[in-house]
């Protein structure tokens, strides 16, 4: 767990998280790494939700670096309800991080009520959150890992799941700008915009763990 194997080396991947620290990581609009809710526990990279009554949320957590094209790499697995999500090409602003940055979402389809909202389950785990489904949808239950990818190759951008590939969708196209025009991300066009920006980690308030996670620039 949290290693790389030797082809893995040869192909130019990195570890974003060695089970140990999360140095490679910082809060978003932070220069340090949060001290609430996210903790590193039997090499998991986790968040817990805080207990403290008015206690704030909303600390994602994203890269120190950033990133063009790539292929990234993780696992994940919630608790019984749980959602959260994968963000790329983040900008940071004094908006909250999912105005600008494209989610691939984490759900536990069959206890949170996002997997019946959206159109056609474009609220469920693998999907372009809110805007394309993830197609097959092959997300293990809470409690069970699940292991992603996302490659970002110029305007080009594929979501894998649980080693199929769910969805793939190319930016700046007509039909891209269409697409976001009919969405809740219409006021907000720096969403998907950049080629340049931060991976992010979400806190929606849920337990939440990550492992494995790994990125080769392409």
């Amino acid at each position: 767990m949290n290693q790389l194997s030797e082809q893995e080396i040869e192909e130019g991947w990195k570890l974003l998280f060695d089970g140990e620290n999360a140095d490679l990581w910082r809060g978003y609009n932070m220069d340090r790494f949060p001290q609430q809710g996210w903790q590193i526990e039997n090499g998991l990279l986790q968040f817990q939700p805080s207990t403290v009554e008015n206690q704030s949320q909303g600390l994602d957590i994203i890269t120190r670096e950033t990133y063009t094209d790539f292929e990234f790499k993780l696992e994940w697995m919630v608790e019984e309800g749980g959602n959260s999500g994968i963000f790329y090409h983040v900008l940071e602003q004094e908006r909250e991080i999912y105005w600008s940055g494209p989610e691939m979402q984490i759900l536990d389809n069959e206890n949170h009520p996002d997997a019946a909202q959206g159109v056609d389950g474009n609220r469920k785990a693998g999907s372009l959150y809110d805007l394309i489904p993830a197609n097959p949808q092959n997300t293990n239950p809470f409690g069970e890992w699940n292991s992603i990818k996302i490659v970002s190759d110029g305007p080009v951008v594929e979501h894998w799941q649980n080693g199929e590939k769910v969805l793939e969708y190319e930016r700046w196209t007509e039909d891209w700008f269409n697409m976001l025009h009919e969405s809740k991300f219409q006021c907000y066009p720096e969403f998907g915009a950049i080629r340049n920006g931060h991976i992010g980690l979400q806190d929606h308030g849920d337990i939440v763990k990550f492992r494995n996670i790994k990125i080769r620039e392409l």
